[in-house]
């Protein structure tokens, strides 16, 4: 019987080998087992303690140290015979040690922007940044297959703070971009529309494909996520 349900992260038969981003300061076994819950969404004691070959007793110290400062919280399962078990997922201090590129800064400003130019200025200015950033990240990426476009983008948005990863969609027609942090939360939980402008942006990097989202963080999901599929050529 669950209380709370989150998905878990697609497997995929080809994915990128390089490491995602890491959170800051926490030990290193204390920093997996955040990395583990954020990128699979949830996880129980046994589920981390068999993943990162760390004894049980020891991961449910990491546990009780970090549900307790907030960096994952947890929900009770009945499964099967006997007592409920703990599923972790990440909580609020646990986003909050994500990068987020300035994001206060960047909310005030364009609440400023609101107040004294009006609505009007924001969206103009959200607009244009980010076609701006379509063409630099156009411009980076050069020219190749899809394949090796969409590898290239991955490595720009860890750049930025973003926890990307590649895989090979289930079908094999196309790819699956996936962020499982948000590098400009703030901003995209106080204004809504960038996360729209960012498909738009993924659209026009990659003029040749089609870009669908099939997850979305704002949404209480894990992670968001991108189909990117080569467009027929009749």
């Amino acid at each position: 019987m669950t209380t709370l349900g989150q998905t878990s992260a697609q497997t995929a038969a080809e994915s990128t080998t390089e490491p995602a981003a890491s959170l800051p300061t926490k030990s290193n076994t204390k920093q997996s087992i955040l990395e583990y819950v954020l990128k699979h969404g949830q996880a129980t004691a046994a589920e981390l303690a068999a993943a990162l070959s760390v004894s049980p007793q020891a991961i449910r110290r990491h546990l009780k140290e970090l549900t307790t400062d907030g960096s994952l919280q947890y929900r009770s399962e009945q499964a099967g015979v006997g007592r409920p078990q703990h599923v972790y997922e990440i909580g609020r201090r646990g986003r909050a040690l994500l990068p987020d590129r300035h994001g206060e800064f960047a909310v005030d400003f364009l609440d400023a922007l609101a107040e004294t130019a009006g609505e009007d200025s924001v969206r103009a200015v959200l607009q244009r940044q980010w076609e701006r950033k379509a063409a630099l990240y156009r411009q980076r990426i050069g020219e190749g297959s899809v394949r090796d476009r969409v590898e290239h983008l991955v490595r720009l948005r860890r750049e930025e703070g973003y926890m990307a990863e590649w895989h090979a969609a289930e079908d094999g027609q196309g790819f699956l971009l996936v962020e499982f942090n948000c590098a400009i939360a703030n901003v995209a939980e106080s204004y809504p529309t960038v996360c729209g402008h960012e498909l738009k942006m993924f659209g026009a990097i990659l003029p040749d494909c089609t870009v669908e989202r099939t997850q979305w963080l704002n949404n209480g999901e894990h992670r968001c996520g991108y189909l990117i599929r080569p467009q027929q050529v009749h």
